[in-house]
């Protein structure tokens, strides 16, 4: 297991010199929901919290989202896939190391905008929550890449973009940011249970003394969402393993 660990954090730094300045990364996952933000600000009167929690999620959501559907795409392409795969690693350990690039990506990225945000709006949110959630949450949205990428078996990276930007703002838009889970029709709310970030956005207004679900829900659906996305996306890679050759 240490060993599967280790060859897995070296698999992540090879990813993180080679894609993470990457255009379809940068654009994705630093400039456009940067744009997302101001739109959602603009011309609207949203209390601090409101828009530390908008801008944290968008910002998580997006950057730790960026990484990981492209890797093995671009490695396909470069044919850099099959020599890793037929090196001494697991598939499930190259997956790992996919993981783990996307979540340094997603953590560095946030922490850097959510601490300088909360000194600019005078916001104090509880730590422990804030820090657990926003690790939880990280990690289940890295883990969400790792499905993303398993279909189709593609060589192409946009088509694996078009895929998970569709997936992504669906989530997006029936996760709470936009409209808060208690003022959504009865059947509004059902729907929302369906995303990860619902919950990483409630957890964050925990933090803030507000929340609509507890607070041990949020952080276990974040943690039972990221063992199911790793978990389907490593069987699906596996499976389509052959086609990817073909």
């Amino acid at each position: 297991m240490i060993e599967a660990l280790k060859r897995s954090f070296a698999i992540a730094k090879k990813d993180m010199r080679i894609f993470y300045l990457k255009g379809p990364v940068v654009i994705m996952g630093l400039i456009f929901p940067f744009f997302l933000f101001l739109a959602f600000m603009i011309g609207r009167n949203l209390s601090g919290g409101h828009l530390f929690v908008g801008l944290t999620a968008m910002t998580a959501f997006f950057t730790s989202t960026a990484v990981g559907p492209t890797i093995i795409p671009w490695e396909c392409r470069g044919r850099t896939f099959e020599r890793l795969i037929t090196s001494p690693v697991s598939l499930t350990t190259v997956l790992l190391g996919d993981l783990q690039a996307s979540l340094y990506f997603g953590l560095a990225i946030t922490f850097i905008i959510a601490v300088p945000a909360m000194l600019y709006l005078s916001i104090h949110p509880s730590i422990v929550v804030f820090l657990l959630s926003t690790i939880l949450a990280v990690g289940c949205f890295s883990a969400m890449t790792v499905l993303m990428s398993s279909y189709p078996p593609t060589d192409i990276p946009a088509d694996v973009m078009m895929l998970s930007s569709l997936v992504k703002f669906s989530l997006l838009f029936i996760s709470g940011i936009f409209v808060p889970i208690e003022s959504l029709p009865a059947y509004g709310r059902w729907i929302s249970f369906i995303s990860p970030l619902t919950y990483y956005v409630d957890a964050l207004r925990h933090s803030l003394g507000g929340g609509y679900l507890p607070v041990w829900l949020d952080l276990g659906m974040l943690t039972i969402f990221a063992l199911a996305f790793f978990l389907t996306g490593s069987w699906v890679h596996k499976r389509v393993l052959e086609r990817r050759f073909t």
